[in-house]
């Protein structure tokens, strides 16, 4: 699954430990969503979505 974190994340310059403290989980975890080798749950999809203010639909893509 693709997402545009990393991205959005560098538009605000914030870093990954930034989010993670934002969402109440650990740096490790935005990096590893980041890079595909995780893919969060429901609760946080939608806390980080709401955190760049965009819907799980815009922030995440099922292309491979």
């Amino acid at each position: 699954m693709k997402n545009r974190i990393a991205e959005l994340r560098s538009d605000r310059a914030w870093t990954q430990a930034d989010v993670a403290q934002r969402l109440g989980v650990s740096r490790q975890t935005i990096n590893a969503i980041e890079t595909g080798k995780f893919h969060p749950s429901l609760p946080v999809a939608f806390r980080l979505a709401r955190l760049f203010e965009l819907t799980v639909d815009e922030l995440f893509s099922d292309e491979h």
